[in-house]
C-alpha cells in the first residue's frame, strides 16, 4: 500500500508573496513557541531547526518591527525565560531575532483557570519583573468552551486583574460569549485609564462600544478571524469605528498565531492547493488590507498598519 500523500502545502508557501502593505509590523498577540511547534509537527522535514531561525527565515524582508509573545499556560512553561533573556540586548536581538524586538506578556488563560494556584502566580510575578515583559495576559472568561468552571474562571480572572493593576501592567483580555461578566468584572476591578487590549474580539459590537466608551485607553484586537465569512460582528465593530469618529481606529493588529490564517491571503498564493497549517506574524498586512476594505474609501492597508502600530505603542509601550 502506497504512502498517503500529504495535502499540506509546500513549506515555501509560508514565505508569502509581496504584502499589501510594507509598513512596520507589530504583532500584538502571537504564541511563538506554539507556532514553531506546529511548524515542526506539520513540516517534519522542515528547513528550520530552532525558533530563532524560524523568525529570521519567515520574517526576513517583511519589516517585522516587534512581536508581543503570549505565555498563558498553567503551569508556566519555564523556557519563557530563555526567549526573554535572549532579547535583552540590541546585539542579541540582531544576532538571534534578526533585529526584531521581542516582548512578552504572561498570565493564565481561562481554559486553564482551574489549574491556577499560588505557585503559578509566583512564577507569573517573577516574569512580570523581566525587562521584556509588557503586560499580564491573556486572561479573562471563555463561556464558549467552558474548559474551566465559570465560577473558577471569574475568581481567577479577578485575582489576576488585581495583581496586574497593582503592578500597573497593561492587560491582555480574552473574552468569548461572556459579555456581562467580563464587563462587570473589568468595571469593578480596573481603573478607567488602565491600558487594555481586548484580544481577538468576536463578540457583539454593542459590547465593544460599551468597553470603548468606558475605558479610553482600551483597544480592540483584530486577527485574521475578521476575514472569515462566519464572523460578521468584528467587521461591524470596524464599520462603527470608521463612521462614528473621524479619528484613528482604536485597534491593534494581531495574529494569535499559530491560529487563524487570514482568508484573503489565499488570493495572493498562486498555485497553492489546500490550506496553510499555521499562521505567523508576516501575515498581518493581509488582515490590515481587509480592515481597510471594511472601513471605507478613506482607508488603505498602509493607514491601518500605521494607526495600529501607534496603538500598540500606546497600550504596550512597544
Amino acid at each position: 500500500m502506497g504512502k498517503k500523500k500529504s495535502n499540506i502545502p509546500a513549506e515555501s508557501f509560508l514565505l508569502l508573496p509581496t504584502p499589501p502593505s510594507t509598513s512596520a509590523i507589530v504583532d500584538t498577540h502571537t504564541h511563538l513557541a506554539s507556532t514553531y511547534e506546529t511548524y515542526r509537527i506539520k513540516y517534519k522535514e522542515g528547513k528550520v531547526e530552532d525558533v530563532y531561525e524560524f523568525v529570521k527565515h519567515m520574517y526576513e524582508g517583511r519589516n517585522v518591527e516587534a512581536i508581543v509573545d503570549v505565555w498563558c499556560e498553567a503551569p508556566v512553561r519555564p523556557f519563557w525565560k530563555t526567549f526573554a533573556d535572549s532579547a535583552l540586548t540590541k546585539e542579541d536581538r540582531e544576532k538571534l531575532w534578526g533585529g526584531m524586538d521581542y516582548w512578552f506578556v504572561m498570565g493564565v488563560h481561562p481554559h486553564e483557570a482551574k489549574l491556577y494556584n499560588d505557585a503559578v502566580e509566583k512564577d507569573i510575578l517573577e516574569a512580570m519583573a523581566h525587562p521584556r515583559c509588557v503586560g499580564w495576559g491573556e486572561i479573562g472568561l471563555d463561556y464558549h468552551y467552558d474548559n474551566s468552571p465559570r465560577d473558577i474562571q471569574q475568581e481567577v480572572f479577578t485575582r489576576q486583574l488585581r495583581q496586574a493593576v497593582r503592578l500597573g501592567k497593561p492587560l491582555t483580555i480574552h473574552t468569548r460569549e461572556a459579555e456581562v461578566d467580563t464587563e462587570r468584572i473589568l468595571r469593578a476591578e480596573v481603573p478607567i485609564d488602565h491600558k487594555i487590549h481586548i484580544h481577538c474580539f468576536t463578540d457583539s459590537p454593542e459590547f465593544a462600544q460599551r468597553l470603548l466608551d468606558h475605558f479610553p485607553n482600551l483597544r480592540i484586537g483584530i486577527t485574521g478571524v475578521i476575514t472569515y465569512s462566519s464572523n460578521l460582528d468584528t467587521s461591524t465593530v470596524i464599520k462603527n469605528m470608521a463612521t462614528q469618529s473621524p479619528g484613528p481606529l482604536r485597534i491593534v493588529l494581531e495574529t494569535d498565531a499559530p491560529y487563524m490564517v487570514p482568508a484573503n491571503l489565499y488570493d495572493s498564493l498562486e498555485g497553492m492547493k489546500g490550506k496553510l497549517p499555521l499562521c505567523h506574524t508576516a501575515m498581518v498586512p493581509w488582515t490590515a488590507q481587509f480592515v481597510a476594505g471594511i472601513a471605507g474609501e478613506a482607508w488603505t492597508a498602509e493607514r491601518v498598519m500605521q494607526e495600529a502600530r501607534e496603538n500598540a505603542r500606546l497600550v504596550y509601550g512597544v
